[in-house]
């Protein structure tokens, strides 16, 4: 049985350095990913390049970047979101670094904000498929956390080519709008500033929020001067049919006309500094106390090696208050980590996979190893408790994520493993309370839904470089695929000779693999930021911080569940 019995109010005490070789070995793999991160990342930020940037500067307009930091607190840090959506997209035509919107959390006069601003260095802002949708998983978090939101606009409308995949369905450029009403009616503010460009359907956008800004030189109409000639044959001019001045002076439509960014920015915070403060959420917090130990010591305890263990209590004590933690069943169910801890000084209830093979006595009185990072029927169970206990006392949850999946087998099937599963599902499904999702290494199959994955509504999912995203492991899915193909082939009366077996193989395992990589899921918005390991519990402090602003929680209510 286990030896980690832990005291209430004692610190972790930490072993990972026994094995000295092992520890650099690792700490030198996931170093090398999280650089490679850190360059792609530096490189996205750079949006449409040197030259989209300069003609930017020569209109008298601050790139996005610059509008941000002039915007925050000083002395404070952007939290981007979606950093890496649509990367590796839209090659065709160029390429859209960011999906050209850069969104994230940030501080203004201490308040908590949520940040959508177009990137008008990439392809002057224009909205393709991606950019919606990130815009509006941005819409999301703040309406889930009531976070106020600030849209800095300059943006060309929707990217025409691919009309067709921006313009009509649920998550398409209308929801944005619709989103912008919900928001108000909900007592979300929002303000919009126009920065540069405002045109067509994109122009309803600042007119849903609560002030609207405009700076001089800007644009704001359904149609810009070319397509009202074309309509009614009526020449124009853009400073005439939708600018600034006209807006502020006959229309009536802007609240605040501004010469330039700079004075845009200044009376956004002087806005901002005169909101009123709402409720504040129901979650318990108490003053912070750093863990004991350096956060950049995940490094090499954890083991990107599928084969190899590590003991995921190493990682929490560098992520939670005080390195302490008090375990929930600790002896059973032991594959599956439950724990009660601060973070931040905020209550949280962790549920973690295990990676060490553990001991177990089952109910014949049998010994069995089970392995770690695999969910069997007794830590279903007990995670599923565990997170019913959580949302009975307003706890909200953290799942950390290094997971193969459900046990398979024989016995697995007659100790109930589907029945187990599903009473997890039904508690992650039902859970009301703020819930966090950290994929840190393998998330495969129903295990990344019972972990709570993106279908099951986190707050926020953050993942390191070094997790792996897919419905089973690379390896497994290229011997299923290849037999699938090689059968095929067979049928058609094709013989493969062994290097031709090898050569669909890596194929089909290099596709596959590339699909895992988290860069891939964040391009997707499966992922809402790919983070340092090191700063996993900053991360989570931002997101509980977010998640507090919303008092609100439902009644708990499960259902009917598998007993």
């Amino acid at each position: 049985m286990t030896d980690h019995l832990q005291r209430p109010g004692t610190p972790f005490e930490t072993k990972v350095k026994s094995d000295s070789s092992r520890f650099e070995r690792n700490q030198t793999a996931v170093a090398d990913l999280v650089a490679q991160v850190r360059n792609e990342a530096s490189a996205i930020q750079q949006g449409g390049g040197e030259k989209a940037i300069e003609s930017q500067h020569k209109k008298g307009r601050l790139t996005a970047r610059e509008r941000i930091a002039l915007l925050i607190d000083p002395g404070t840090e952007f939290f981007e979101l979606g950093l890496y959506v649509a990367w590796g997209m839209y090659e065709e035509w160029g390429g859209a670094p960011s999906a050209g919107v850069v969104t994230g959390l940030a501080r203004v006069h201490g308040r908590l904000v949520m940040l959508i601003v177009n990137d008008a260095t990439v392809k002057a802002g224009a909205f393709f498929p991606m950019t919606a949708k990130k815009v509006i998983r941005a819409q999301n978090i703040a309406i889930e956390n009531h976070i106020p939101t600030i849209y800095l606009v300059d943006s060309a409308g929707v990217f025409l080519p691919l009309q067709e995949d921006v313009f009509p369905d649920t998550d398409d450029f209308g929801r944005v709008f619709r989103n912008n009403a919900v928001m108000s009616a909900m007592g979300i503010p929002q303000i919009a500033a126009i920065m540069g460009m405002c045109v067509a359907g994109g122009a309803y956008l600042p007119l849903m929020c609560d002030h609207i800004l405009m700076t001089e030189g800007s644009g704001l109409f359904l149609a810009g001067p070319a397509l009202v000639q074309a309509a009614i044959g009526a020449k124009y001019s853009a400073e005439e049919l939708g600018g600034a001045k006209m807006h502020s002076q006959i229309s009536g439509t802007v609240d605040f006309r501004e010469p330039n960014d700079e004075s845009c920015i200044e009376r956004i915070r002087f806005l901002v500094d005169k909101m009123g403060q709402r409720r504040q959420g129901v979650f318990d917090r108490q003053e912070s106390k750093e863990p004991h130990f350096a956060g950049q010591e995940v490094y090499g305890i954890f083991d990107s090696d599928p084969g190899r263990q590590y003991d995921m209590r190493e990682i929490l004590a560098r992520i939670v208050d005080d390195s302490q933690f008090s375990e929930y069943k600790s002896e059973y169910g032991e594959t599956l980590l439950c724990a009660y801890a601060r973070i931040g000084g905020f209550a949280v209830g962790i549920v973690a996979n295990q990676k060490t093979h553990v001991q177990q006595v089952d109910h014949a009185g049998n010994k069995r190893m089970e392995f770690g990072g695999v969910i069997y029927t007794e830590s279903a169970e007990k995670a599923a408790r565990f997170i019913m206990d959580c949302n009975q006392n307003l706890v909200p949850l953290i799942f950390l994520h290094d997971v193969n999946g459900f046990m398979v087998g024989r016995d697995a099937e007659w100790s109930g493993i589907i029945r187990a599963g599903a009473k997890m599902v039904n508690a992650v499904s039902n859970s009301v309370v703020p819930k966090i999702a950290v994929i840190v290494g393998g998330s495969f199959g129903a295990g990344h839904y019972a972990m709570c994955g993106k279908a099951y509504d986190p707050r926020f999912v953050f993942a390191w470089p070094t997790a792996k995203y897919a419905v089973m492991s690379g390896a497994s899915a290229a011997n299923t695929l290849v037999e699938i193909k090689i059968k095929q082939l067979e049928r058609g009366g094709t013989k493969l000779s062994e290097e031709d077996r090898k050569k669909l193989y890596d194929e089909v395992k290099a596709t596959y693999d590339e699909q895992m990589d988290p860069r891939y899921g964040a391009a997707r918005l499966w992922i809402d930021r790919i983070i340092d390991p090191a700063e996993t519990r900053n991360a989570i402090i931002m997101a509980l911080e977010a998640a507090s602003l919303n008092p609100d929680v439902p009644k708990f209510s499960v259902g009917v569940l598998q007993t």
